[in-house]
């Protein structure tokens, strides 16, 4: 999380014995959900337990992860969680946080290249547009790994244009072509 607040520092939400946050920035008491969608944006929060200035800012996002994944928007695979706590107690339970951060990391530098190939594939042939709604899509359903990231429905299907069933062989070839591009850049990131 690197946005930083308004003002000095991150922003300080404190946690009471009655499980309520309250943001000191904006003196106002706030769930989980708006902490979740602060996440989205990128700002920068810690969370202290408001008795004993405890920082307690892993717990509350875990917290938040468990809520997201029971109200269906599942993204950890049961197995994954299996090994994740088969770790907990392990000799390499030190290296898996860096290794779990790191691994993140690459998946959005990974992302942003997947995006400006499928961007560079199609950017002059007439299915431009159709590869900007899926990219949407794709980083609409990716955006939980990126910090500032938030859910946006894909872009409205534009109209249908006059003609627009009718392909000419032109097309067709043009469409083939952009497609191989496409299957080159995608065959270039996997390795």
């Amino acid at each position: 999380m690197k946005k930083a607040a308004p003002g000095n520092g991150p922003v300080i939400i404190k946690k009471y014995a009655n499980r309520r946050l309250y943001n000191t920035e904006t003196s106002s008491y706030i769930t989980l959900e708006h902490l979740a969608a602060m996440t989205r944006e990128g700002r920068d929060f810690k969370v202290v337990d408001a008795k004993t200035e405890e920082d307690i800012t892993h717990n509350v996002l875990t917290q938040i992860i468990m809520e997201e994944e029971s109200r269906g928007q599942t993204m950890l695979p049961v197995n994954f969680l299996r090994q994740l706590i088969s770790l907990y107690g392990d000799s390499m339970q030190a290296m898996v946080p860096g290794y779990l951060e790191a691994s993140m990391d690459s998946f959005r530098r990974n992302q942003e290249q997947f995006k400006s190939a499928v961007e560079g594939a199609f950017a002059n042939s007439p299915f431009a547009e159709i590869a900007k709604r899926n990219m949407a899509m794709f980083e609409a359903a990716a955006s939980a790994f990126q910090p500032g990231g938030a859910m946006h429905p894909p872009a409205p299907a534009a109209p249908a244009q006059p003609g627009a069933g009718e392909s000419s062989d032109n097309d067709v070839s043009t469409l083939k072509a952009e497609l191989a591009k496409l299957q080159e850049k995608i065959e270039k990131l996997g390795k």
